[in-house]
């Protein structure tokens, strides 16, 4: 099964009995064949990665797809990136995820070790402390503004917007840094006080826009 690109804001999925799709509700845009949707959990696996989702916010309603055909998806005319992983994994900003093949295995995990301070600024940037980890082999699609470039990190570092980024695959620590102190931000945006610092060796995803998905 493969995710193949229509155009720059849909993908066309092939469904069969040995590979379900795990898709954002209401991203169907259309199907052939015999296949079925139903509603399923947020991302995440166990109490403690349900507990994170619901404490950031970032729990999306997905549904899963099902048995024989093709179906289209798509979400508000957003761009679509779609990777395929080989073993590795991918950890994404949980409103960025479109679509994945079911049988890759999710989880919930904290971006940095900040404590309260990342706590502060993750509320004052919209930048979640919590993303969705995605391991195996198998294809995923994710969302963005104006469409998605890699940054490829050979263990230097780099700065990237907290509202730009997307993803990151390989060996990365991702930590929210600023400039300033908590009792600054408070009433501002993230503008360029706030950045992401990405290091170690390994491909951040980036969109070309600071908008996030809604």
């Amino acid at each position: 099964m493969t995710f193949e690109q229509v155009n720059s804001k849909v993908i066309r999925v092939a469904v069969s009995p040995q590979g379900a799709v795990l898709a954002r509700r209401g991203a169907m845009l259309g199907y052939s064949g015999q296949v079925t949707f139903r509603p399923i959990a947020g991302q995440g696996q166990g109490v403690g990665g349900m507990v994170g989702a619901a404490m950031s916010g970032e729990s999306n309603k997905m549904m899963a797809t099902e048995g024989s055909g093709s179906v289209l998806y798509g979400y508000r005319g957003l761009y679509v990136t779609v990777l395929q992983l080989t073993g590795d994994s991918l950890v994404v900003e949980a409103d960025r995820l479109l679509a994945h093949d079911a049988h890759l295995q999710t989880s919930i995990e904290m971006v940095g070790q900040g404590g309260v301070r990342s706590a502060v600024r993750g509320a004052v940037t919209g930048q979640g402390l919590f993303t969705t980890r995605i391991g195996g082999q198998g294809w995923v699609a994710l969302l963005s503004h104006g469409g998605t470039f890699p940054i490829q990190l050979a263990g230097d570092t780099v700065g990237v917007d907290p509202q730009a980024y997307v993803a990151h695959t390989g060996a990365l620590q991702v930590d929210l840094k600023s400039s300033v102190g908590v009792r600054d931000l408070v009433g501002r945006g993230s503008g360029e006080a706030l950045q992401l610092h990405v290091s170690g060796h390994g491909t951040v995803h980036v969109q070309a826009s600071e908008e996030k998905v809604k």
